[in-house]
């Protein structure tokens, strides 16, 4: 296989390794031909903050302008003034289920429409560009290759699926039912007129967010395929690599490293939900995962 499939790709080992299960996988079924990819930190940049909290933000600031009281809710509060201690206090977990309050009661399409309207305005905090600018060259080019090889490609993250989803399209040309994330509940009611519809609730779809063996349950659930590929770059990410790895013939696991602090940002990527000691990029390369480092392995970060 050419090499030219990968431009924005260094050469070296992780490329190789790359080429050789592209060309590998022509052996496997096409109907087990199936990839997923975590989005935060490995579709698209995750710093400074993720995006995800961005939006939520966002709306927070919108809902606190029509009722200033719930600025003193203590969640809130925290949020809007910044406070990394009372926000240590409150725990992560605390503030993200009061986060999804705010768009409770609203339906779907609504919800589509405010995260479209996000992306229409909003700009990355560090470099001022769009977020769709914040993509990464690399790993769009790696979901083309397995595309033309007639993969099935997923979005398996610890985000929102809604919010992945309304966006899921135009990023990465991936339709909804393509993306399986952390759920919200819904209810079931009706308009003025009767019809039925469904409104977002105020708790998550289950116990968990959909990290660490959480992913691989829901790959089963909503897929019902087994990956031979997958990415990502926490240890959220574990079990899913771990998962694809073990497919029987032609399998792989690739884990970003993110090391460029010049062109990306240098730093120890963490799960949100996930404890993990150690170093996570040492601890997939002893597994046999091949490692991606923006700083050694990518020619581009982001697309031009």
């Amino acid at each position: 296989m050419s090499t030219d499939v990968l431009p924005s790709w260094n050469d070296g080992p992780t490329k190789t390794a790359l080429l050789d299960f592209l060309t590998a996988s022509a052996s496997v079924a096409v109907e087990n031909r199936v990839a997923v990819f975590d989005n935060d930190g490995t579709l698209w940049c995750e710093k400074p903050s993720y995006v995800q909290i961005e939006f939520m933000l966002a709306e927070l600031v919108r809902a606190v302008a029509a009722d200033p009281a719930l600025g003193e809710r203590a969640e809130y509060r925290a949020l809007l003034e910044q406070d990394t201690a009372a926000i240590g206090e409150l725990g992560l977990e605390r503030i993200a289920l009061a986060l999804v309050e705010l768009c409770a009661g609203i339906g779907p399409d609504e919800f589509d429409e405010r995260v479209r309207a996000f992306f229409a305005s909003a700009t990355h905090g560090d470099r001022a560009l769009p977020y769709r600018s914040m993509r990464y060259a690399p790993m769009l080019e790696l979901i083309e290759a397995l595309r033309d090889l007639d993969f099935d490609v997923f979005l398996v993250t610890g985000g929102g699926t809604e919010f992945v989803r309304a966006i899921s399209g135009d990023f990465y040309d991936v339709s909804p039912d393509g993306v399986v994330g952390t759920l919200v509940t819904y209810e079931f009611a009706r308009d003025d007129d009767g019809r039925p519809r469904l409104v977002r609730g105020a708790e998550l779809d289950g116990t968990a967010a959909n990290e660490g063996e959480v992913k691989v349950s829901n790959i089963q659930r909503h897929l019902g395929r087994r990956p031979i590929f997958a990415a990502g770059n926490t240890a959220g990410d574990r079990e899913m690599l771990e998962y694809a790895l073990a497919s029987d013939g032609p399998s792989m696991a690739l884990l970003v490293d993110h090391d460029d602090a010049e062109r990306e940002y240098a730093y120890v990527a963490q799960a949100g939900t996930i404890d993990f000691e150690g170093d996570v990029v040492e601890f997939g390369r002893n597994l046999g995962w091949t490692i991606a480092s923006i700083r050694n392995d990518w020619a581009t970060v982001f697309p031009t």
